[in-house]
């Protein structure tokens, strides 16, 4: 072979082998720079089914992602934590305590003198507790969020139950102010206290009708009474739900709440619950105890007519009939022997007369054993029981009830009175 085609050869040679070296090299970086312009190139990744993206110099519609990047998820939370948190506080409750010692005692100083001189008045030393005096101090905590500029705060019930008790709250940044209970709900586990301040960050309210399952939920509040500004996320984990919960000597029902795996500790009780927006959507109350993160919260819808009605009329004002009832499901039906599967069977219990004398419901004329069956229209069932049909209504409204008294259907008309503390 001549020379120089010995030299092409050997070139054209070269050109290949090199050739199958380098492009495996290149081919990722190639692919890695195509993804980047994949993501580069996303225009809406939320606003449509389809995005737009450039792919070797030509256009293509791809499918959009429905994974949002974990780093704008975050940013989110940070953001309605940064947007709420300066309206969050913690109510420390404090009062005068007995203070207990040990102090000497004698138990034999009762016995008539012969038994004392027959022990020659020599007895060993005993002690027994006693009180001596009574001091102030902190004996409990709880968490709220401030729902106007001139410092109305909202909060549980059992968190200012203690009407002997003082009130302190400190805010955000570290300030401390005494508190006074206005008004505290006599059906709800809520309550609204007010400190003397002017012009303070309060929380955006949302809207807790239109929750969905899986949706995020951020707490905020004063963990076990000693970590301020606790934040805790988690998902919301169920609707409507009626628990019992008790604690400090009381049980109480609560009817409607939401469930919440974010993290609810022991005084977080009275805090808000937010979603991504920053807004409030529930009032954190209750936790399962022995359980994995099943916390409850009381939907924000629920406290804004206690909101509005202080800030109009200086109280809480809930509707009240007046009637003590059992909720007719088929079952009971049967067991009670009524002929009908659904209603309030109004009924005498433990705790008082079927019908409360002089109540809107004794004016009306309603009787112990009648079921009432409609309220203004409305089904009286499991799902909608008698006390969350009145509690739909305002004090001195007119409600139209259907009743049933031995086997004959009839209508009532009750203006509902206000429910007694």
């Amino acid at each position: 072979m001549p020379t120089h085609r010995k030299y092409v050869f050997y070139i054209i040679l070269g050109i290949i082998i090199g050739g199958i070296i380098i492009i495996p090299r290149v081919t990722p970086f190639a692919r890695a720079n195509v993804f980047g312009d994949f993501f580069k190139n996303f225009t809406n990744p939320f606003g449509g089914n389809k995005a737009t993206t450039t792919f070797n110099g030509g256009t293509q519609n791809l499918p959009v992602a429905l994974y949002k990047p974990a780093l704008e998820y975050e940013q989110a939370v940070v953001t309605a934590v940064k947007r709420a948190a300066p309206a969050v506080v913690s109510i420390t409750i404090s009062k005068n305590v007995p203070v207990i010692e040990r102090c000497p005692s004698n138990p034999f100083s009762d016995l008539p003198p012969e038994f004392q001189d027959f022990f020659g008045g020599q007895f060993p030393e005993f002690y027994a507790p006693c009180e001596k005096g009574a001091k102030f101090q902190e004996i409990g905590s709880g968490s709220g969020f401030i729902v106007s500029p001139n410092g109305m705060i909202l909060t549980n019930k059992h968190v200012v139950s203690d009407k002997s008790a003082s009130y302190t709250v400190f805010t955000n940044d570290g300030k401390k102010y005494s508190a006074r209970v206005l008004a505290r709900d006599p059906v709800q586990d809520l309550a609204v206290l007010k400190i003397d301040v002017v012009g303070s960050p309060a929380v955006t309210l949302g809207d807790s009708d239109g929750l969905e399952l899986g949706q995020t939920a951020i707490a905020i509040g004063n963990a076990l009474g000693e970590f301020r500004n606790t934040v805790s996320v988690g998902v919301i984990s169920g609707l409507a739900r009626d628990v019992t919960a008790s604690g400090g000597g009381t049980t109480e029902n609560i009817r409607g709440v939401i469930q919440t795996d974010a993290a609810i500790n022991p005084g977080n009780s009275g805090g808000p619950l937010l979603n991504l927006r920053g807004e409030v959507i529930g009032i954190n109350t209750a936790v399962v105890s022995g359980a994995q993160s099943i916390g409850f919260a009381i939907p924000i819808n629920k406290a804004k007519r206690d909101i509005e009605s202080v800030r109009t009329k200086g109280e809480i004002q809930a509707p009240f009939l007046g009637v003590r009832y059992l909720t007719l499901t088929p079952d009971h039906a049967k067991k009670q022997k009524v002929s009908i599967g659904h209603g309030a069977l109004v009924r005498e219990s433990d705790e008082g007369a079927a019908v409360e004398p002089a109540s809107p419901a004794a004016k009306a004329g309603i009787q112990a054993e009648d079921i009432i069956i409609e309220v203004n229209g409305k089904k009286v069932e499991e799902e909608n029981p008698l006390g969350k049909l009145i509690a739909d209504f305002n004090v001195g409204q007119t409600v139209v009830l259907k009743i049933i008294r031995s086997g004959k259907e009839m209508t009532v008309s009750v203006t509902l009175g206000k429910r007694p503390e």
